[in-house]
This record gives C-alpha cells, sequence and structure tokens, in this order.
C-alpha cells in the first residue's frame, strides 16, 4: 500500500525541519534517498508537497493536508501499538504542549514522578504561545497540550487548576507597602508589564489595565515571566504574574514585593487539551491528576494564605 509508513514519516520529517537534508539526517536515512522517496509519494498521490528551492523545503497548500493526514495516521499507529501492548500513553511516546508561563514552574516535579513511575514513558515537552499550542494541536504536531480552555473551542478539555493573579513591584514602589493585597483600583494611572501578542495572558493584562485605568507597557514585551519580573524590579511597572510562578518564586526568595489583585477578572483557567476523539487517550486521566496533584503542592506554598 502507498504511500508507506516510513513514507509518511520521510514527509513529517521533512514538513518538520523545512529542510530534505536535515530530515533525511533526522531519520538516519541519505538525502539522495529521501529526495526519491519523496518523488515517489507525489507521483502516486498525485500532488506537489513541498516546493524545494535553495531556502528549503516550503510545504504546498495540498502538502499541509497531507502532512496533517500523515501525523494522525503515525499517531493511530503509535497508538495501536500501546494498545497491543495493554497499554496506554504510559507505554509510548506523548508529545505535550505547554505554556511557556506554566511549563518551567509545574512539570519539572510531574516529569520526575512520572519517569520514576512509568520508567519507558517518553515525555516530549514543547513551550510555545496560547496561539501556537492551538495550531500544534490542530495539525497533530502535538498530542496534547496544557492551556487556557478558552482557546481551544471543540476539544476535549480536562479542567486541572485555577490561577489567581499577582501584582509585582519593585521594592522600593510606592505600593510596595500597600499590603498582601491590593485592590485593582489603586493600579490608575500605572504601567503594566506582560508577555507578549499570541499569549492568553497578554488578553487578561491588557483588560485588568482597562479596568484599572492603567496602561500596558509599548516600550517592552516579555518573552519569558521572568524578564517581566526582573523589568519590575528595576520599577519599569508592575509586573502581572500568575499564582504557580508567583509560588515559585516566593519560595526561591525574591526581588519584587508580591501583592495579590483582588478583582473577579483577575485569575486564568487551566486544562489539559487533546482533540475531540471517540474516547479519551488511555492514560490521560492518570497525567492530569498527576498535574493537578503537582500544581496543589506548589500552591499550597508561602503564598497560599495571603
Amino acid at each position: 500500500m502507498r504511500p508507506t509508513l516510513r513514507q509518511l514519516e520521510y514527509i513529517v520529517a521533512i514538513a518538520d525541519t523545512g529542510q530534505v537534508g536535515l530530515a533525511a539526517a533526522s531519520l538516519n536515512v541519505s538525502q539522495p534517498s529521501l529526495s526519491s522517496q519523496l518523488a515517489e509519494v507525489e507521483t502516486d498521490l498525485g500532488v506537489t508537497l513541498f516546493h524545494r528551492g535553495r531556502s528549503g523545503a516550503k510545504i504546498t497548500p495540498a502538502g499541509e493536508d497531507v502532512v496533517r493526514k500523515a501525523r494522525q495516521i503515525l499517531h493511530d499507529i503509535q497508538d495501536l501499538r500501546a494498545a497491543a501492548r495493554g497499554g496506554e500513553i504510559f507505554q509510548g511516546r506523548l508529545r505535550l504542549g505547554v505554556l511557556h508561563s506554566i511549563g518551567p514552574y509545574l512539570l519539572p516535579g510531574v516529569v520526575q514522578r512520572l519517569h520514576r513511575e512509568h520508567p519507558s514513558f517518553r515525555l516530549i515537552v514543547r513551550e510555545e504561545s496560547t496561539r501556537d499550542l492551538d495550531e500544534g494541536l490542530r495539525s497533530g504536531r502535538l498530542d496534547m497540550i496544557i492551556s487556557t480552555p478558552e482557546d481551544h473551542p471543540g476539544a476535549e478539555q480536562t479542567p486541572l487548576f485555577t490561577e489567581q493573579l499577582w501584582a509585582a513591584v519593585a521594592l522600593d514602589h510606592p505600593l510596595a507597602d500597600a499590603g498582601n493585597q491590593i485592590v485593582l483600583g489603586r493600579l490608575e494611572g500605572q504601567t503594566f508589564l506582560t508577555l507578549g501578542a499570541g499569549h492568553r495572558l497578554s488578553y487578561i493584562v491588557a483588560g485588568l489595565a482597562t479596568t484599572a485605568g492603567g496602561r500596558v507597557s509599548d516600550e517592552y514585551e516579555g518573552t519569558s515571566l521572568d524578564a517581566i519580573r526582573l523589568m519590575a524590579a528595576t520599577g519599569a511597572g508592575i509586573a502581572i504574574l500568575p499564582s504557580i510562578y508567583a509560588s515559585t518564586e516566593a519560595r526561591r526568595g525574591t526581588d519584587v514585593r508580591l501583592m495579590k489583585l483582588q478583582d473577579s477578572s483577575a485569575y486564568r483557567d487551566i486544562a489539559l487539551v487533546q482533540p475531540k476523539q471517540s474516547k479519551s487517550l488511555p492514560g490521560s486521566e492518570v497525567l492530569a491528576d498527576t498535574l493537578k496533584s503537582e500544581a496543589a503542592r506548589i500552591l499550597s506554598g508561602p503564598l497560599a494564605g495571603l
């Protein structure tokens, strides 16, 4: 039957790397062999999958559809093999996408526990923006994602936890003595610091700034929560930080003053999201429980009683 599973692996690798040579190296085959197989697939299907030139292999519109289907077929084969072993996601490999503002703080403990309890399990983590996570889930590039549920309509969602948002100011900021909690109205006229566009958090912060009568900085957009915290520490503005990060920061000692925002919209929900299908991937409920448990442990830290 053509195309073969191996040929499907070839075209997915080319799509992922954007280079025939890089794809060949990643699959441990020669470049001429891979090029020959690609030409054979394109002849069999009667379409051009990639435009090849000096700049690499650029996928065509028809190629995008074929690669999306190829990813799904290869994923289904992995599920079949796991099922044959009586398995679940822990019998093989899981490509997990996660928000930049969640992964480094939530996942270390989760990965450690999963490796201990399921030593044969391969977890491949990709930290991406909300927008890119949605694309990855829809294209089949990612099996599951940890993200804000409102950004992935139509997908299957398992709620994990809700994060309160915190204001972080420099230690010598006039609001640094406001106490452990602060009402949003006290931030009137202030400059809000947040992640760049493409992150749900940036939209939430923009809404808070509007309600407070403040403004979102147009001079600096952070690429990480650490970056915007450091900018707040220099007095450049007020960083808005979610609880998982704020709790982690409080544990290690902080260069900013943290205050819980008192407002009904100062929160974000986090869920484990996977494509809608007849039933959830076997073992996904175990993964969700592990994520919930680790989040609860982090959130029970120094900031819990504030």
